[in-house]
């Protein structure tokens, strides 16, 4: 068995119109949302007694920002963390084959990345259409598998968002 937590970056600003997309940041309710998104995170792996063994994550400005904030909140190394440019406003087949790329030993891994294909990717996996992901959203899919490369698809376990943790008022 094998879980993979698929994560949306976290709100991005748009106060510099000028900024490559690339190199946009988060606005101030992304570096809020964050870190409550990672210690939920943090919760929901010590309630199953689960880690986390490998973290990919898009090396776009706001998802790295939105990787190291949700690293910091579960004690996971920022220098293990796999950058990876590809992952970048990546398709979900892009997306898919970097899963596929963890090592056997991988257990229990994320990818931070962006829509429309990290919502894509979840549809595919959960075999439901998913249009898109809120900022920050973690969608964990457990998958009945001994090796990533046979992921294809998956049984969704949670799906959590900012607004959930709020509540639907924000």
């Amino acid at each position: 068995m094998k879980r993979v937590m698929l994560i949306r970056h976290a709100k991005s600003g748009w106060d510099d119109l000028g900024a490559d997309d690339f190199d946009r940041v988060l606005s101030a309710r992304g570096e809020q949302d964050a870190p409550m998104m990672g210690e939920r995170l943090a919760r929901a792996l010590a309630a199953e007694g689960n880690r986390l063994d490998a973290w990919l994550s898009s090396s776009a400005q706001r998802a790295a920002q939105t990787s190291k904030l949700l690293t910091a909140a579960i004690g996971f190394p920022e220098a293990q963390i796999d950058w990876r440019r590809e992952l970048y406003l990546a398709a979900p087949d892009t997306l898919l084959t970097a899963l596929q790329s963890l090592k056997p030993d991988v257990q229990c891994a994320a990818l931070v990345a962006h829509n429309p294909g990290i919502a894509e990717l979840v549809g595919q996996l959960i075999d439901q259409r998913v249009d898109q992901l809120p900022t920050c959203a973690i969608v964990t899919i457990d998958a009945d598998i001994e090796d990533w490369r046979e992921l294809r698809r998956g049984k969704l376990i949670d799906f959590d968002y900012p607004k959930r943790a709020h509540g639907a008022a924000r």
